[in-house]
């Protein structure tokens, strides 16, 4: 009977393999033979869509399929244009390697459309080729694109997810915002994107993920120059970088500056100091001008001798100069009306070194290590000045050198048990030594920080279900000259995908997040600002508890796809700014940890591409707030969005960006998201040059526009800052990209190429 079953096993295991069948082939570039990584290769049945991958890091894609009916293999990828081969055998067939051209128009339309994908928790996309060619820069083309949570601003040329700043990554390597904006749309091959901050990360206070996938390169290099200026304020921004490929290596540099001079700054504010037995009314009409510029310079080495091994070198350095006044008439209710001059100037530069080593021992085990050291001064002076009517004067001064020196280590195991199950594990290290010198004092304070972070995660696909959990602890350790401090917290995280059909998607999400207090914030070391008030820190702060929990449905068919986030945060233990009354006509403002705080909303983000060259990307959120002290309960509830609206015509893309601000709730602190619209028209006549025109703040006279006001019982106030500069701003961009690296790769050009003039092959 045992020799029997195994006998009729042995039949039915070898009729399924027989009925099975495989498509191979290799996916390369028409114009220099290069490999396409993350093309899209789809088998569908008519419609019906029946299994697909993406081609590997050798450009490799292999297809299984039970059918035995004829097939259609569809390839595609952004920047090329899609080919479609018949499969009539019933064989397993190889279809050898196959070319795509870059992609061109026809009639204005473009053939290849996004490709979405909600896979372990994440949502992967491929730009489409539409969208990479209405994109000149890599900020205009993750505008485009249906990533809920997200926002690119192209004013400032930020990216932030629910209002942080997200964990960014580039070819696996973690990396800096000038690092993204480097990017040129056409080298990306694919996006890994999570509003939650994976369990890895979740340490660095950041809020969301990003994995940008290059494509890959052969031997040759690169050259991308890119710069805007406005024509009627003084704004400067840039970017250059070029980078060499021979073999194993690549070399890359990179310069970011950036250079703002304003002057027309306001700020009008009207707010109250109430005390036991002592209050007093201030009106103050500000005029405050600033300065700044930065230079973020970088050179980098990579190593990648094979497909498994990647050492990379990063050398960073940032000098930056600030220099911020401040005139302003104060209407005084207790010392009349008088006059305020604030000066306050800083100068940091910190210079870094940062060495990543990735290794893949085999298909199931990954080692990653980084270290990090950075050596950074900031030179800060303020003076305050105050010109009483009587004659008489004050000054509140707070002159201060600051020297820290850091080392971030990190050490990262993944094991993979099978296609669906994957266990990894990693610790962090992050070691620092300050010393702030506070010159009107002598005052030199020495702060020392340890900061430990050790973190398991597991992750299991069921069928169409995919979990994962992850915990890890923190163990923190701060020291100054008066106190120190020991902190160990547990952080966790759950995440739960469901991709219910090709049309549908639930994801799920629980995330607890202590949020320990910072060093400066529990350092106790009073400093006077003005006539009433002193600022300190609260050595005896608690650290707060955070609780997430989310919900986001998904839905895509064909060129539309709508996801729908819903949140709900719990903070325990609070930290807002409070003040209070020390007597004798003085205010004191510090830290403090409020009863609770809460947070519930949801974000809708609608998305449309390539309809007759038109896109739509919409994003429309709903929030409510409230926090709660001891004797106080305040409520808030927002409603913010934004849009970009493009279309694209052979050479000529115009798009317009508008953000709808919201407020939010913060203790007693009420404020509003900045403001912010853009009209762009681009020109592209040929793949080297890109010519932008913008007019920024459109028919905003004020500009950038900051309101806020407060509840506190002690010291209310309504606040309105703008910046005038900036309204009605024309901004013209200049771009210029090469890649020669055709030029080394044309003598290994294969010659198994056909021309046939049609991209349909029969075989």
């Amino acid at each position: 009977m045992t020799r029997l079953t195994i006998l009729i096993t042995a039949i039915l295991v070898s009729v399924a393999t027989m009925s099975a069948r495989t498509i191979q082939g290799e996916v390369r570039s028409d114009n220099d033979s290069t490999v396409i990584v993350g093309a899209t290769c789809r088998l569908m049945s008519g419609p019906q869509f029946i299994n697909g991958v993406t081609t590997d890091e050798n450009g490799v894609f292999d297809i299984s399929t039970t059918l035995n009916s004829k097939l259609i293999l569809e390839i595609s990828m952004s920047g090329f244009n899609t080919t479609e081969i018949v499969i009539e055998s019933d064989k397993n067939v190889n279809v050898g390697t196959v070319y795509l051209s870059e992609g061109i128009t026809l009639d204005e339309v473009q053939v290849s459309a996004n490709s979405m994908i909600d896979a372990k928790g994440r949502t992967i996309i491929f730009p489409s080729g539409s969208d990479v060619k209405a994109s000149s820069t890599a900020i205009s083309l993750f505008q485009k694109l249906p990533l809920a949570g997200l926002e690119a601003n192209p004013i400032n040329r930020t990216l932030s997810v629910d209002g942080g700043s997200p964990v960014i990554l580039i070819n696996g390597v973690p990396s800096s915002i000038d690092d993204f904006n480097a990017l040129q749309p056409k080298d990306i091959a694919k996006i890994e994107f999570s509003r939650i901050t994976p369990a890895r990360y979740a340490d660095r206070g950041n809020n969301g993920f990003l994995n940008i996938t290059l494509k890959k390169r052969n031997d040759g290099g690169q050259v991308y120059i890119w710069g805007r200026s406005a024509v009627n304020t003084a704004f400067v921004d840039g970017n250059v970088r070029a980078s060499y490929h021979q073999g194993p290596s690549q070399f890359t540099l990179s310069y970011n500056p950036s250079w703002r001079n304003y002057q027309q700054v306001f700020d009008n504010t009207t707010k109250s100091y109430i005390g036991d037995d002592f209050r007093v009314n201030l009106e103050e009409h500000d005029r405050n001008p600033f300065n700044y510029h930065y230079h973020n310079i970088g050179l980098k080495y990579d190593y990648s001798p094979n497909v498994n091994t990647l050492f990379s070198a990063t050398f960073r350095m940032t000098p930056s100069y600030n220099k911020n006044r401040s005139l302003a008439n104060t209407i005084d209710s207790y010392l009349g009306e008088y006059e305020n001059q604030n000066l306050t100037t800083s100068k940091d530069l910190a210079p870094s070194l940062d060495l990543f080593f990735k290794r893949d021992f085999n298909e199931k085990d990954a080692l990653e290590i980084q270290l990090v050291g950075t050596l950074s001064s900031s030179d800060y002076r303020r003076n305050n000045k105050y010109f009483y009517s009587d004659g008489s004067t004050s000054d509140y001064v707070m002159d201060v050198d600051s020297r820290r020196r850091s080392l971030i280590s990190e050490i990262s195991y993944t094991h993979s048990f099978s296609d669906k199950t994957t266990l990894s594990a990693g610790y962090q290290n992050t070691v620092s030594h300050s010393t702030n010198t506070y010159l009107t004092t002598d005052y030199k304070p020495v702060l020392t920080e340890n900061n430990n972070y050790v973190y398991a995660r597991l992750g299991q696909q069921i069928g169409k279900v995919y979990f994962s959990v992850a915990t890890g602890a923190k163990l923190y350790w701060i020291k100054n000259d008066l106190n120190k401090r020991h902190f160990i917290r547990n952080l966790t995280t759950a995440q739960i995908s469901w991709n219910i059909s090709q049309k549908w998607s639930l994801a799920g999400a629980f995330q607890y997040t202590p949020s320990i207090p910072s060093l400066s914030a529990l350092t106790d070391y009073p400093q006077q600002q003005s006539p009433y008030l002193i600022s300190n820190g609260n050595p005896n702060l608690k650290v707060s508890q955070n609780f997430l929990y989310q919900l986001m449905p998904t839905f895509q068919y064909k060129k539309f796809s709508a996801s729908l986030l819903m949140n709900y945060r719990h903070i325990g233990d609070f930290v807002m700014e409070d003040m209070f009354y020390l007597g004798n006509k003085m205010f004191i403002s510090q830290s403090i940890n409020a009863r609770k705080s809460w947070y519930a909303g949801g974000n809708l983000n609608l998305k449309l591409n390539d309809i007759y060259g038109f896109g739509a990307n919409v994003n429309i959120g709903l929030d409510h707030y409230e926090t709660m002290g001891q004797k106080w309960c305040h409520h808030l509830t927002s409603f913010d969005g934004s849009f970009t609206l493009w279309w694209n015509k052979g050479p000529y893309t115009i798009s317009y960006w508008r953000k709808i601000p919201g407020k939010y709730l913060s203790g007693n602190h009420v404020g509003k998201d900045e403001n912010g619209d853009a009209l762009s028209v681009e020109y592209k006549p040929n793949k080297h040059w890109t010519f932008e025109a913008s007019w920024m703040y459109m028919f905003d006279t004020k500009g950038t526009k900051y309101p806020s006001w407060g509840y506190s019982s002690v010291n209310p106030y309504y606040r309105e800052r703008y910046i005038k500069n900036n309204g009605n701003m024309v901004v013209l961009s200049i771009s210029y990209s090469a890649d020669f690296g055709s030029i080394f790769r044309s003598s290994r050009r294969s010659l198994n190429n056909s021309d046939n003039g049609s991209s349909l092959l029969k075989m």
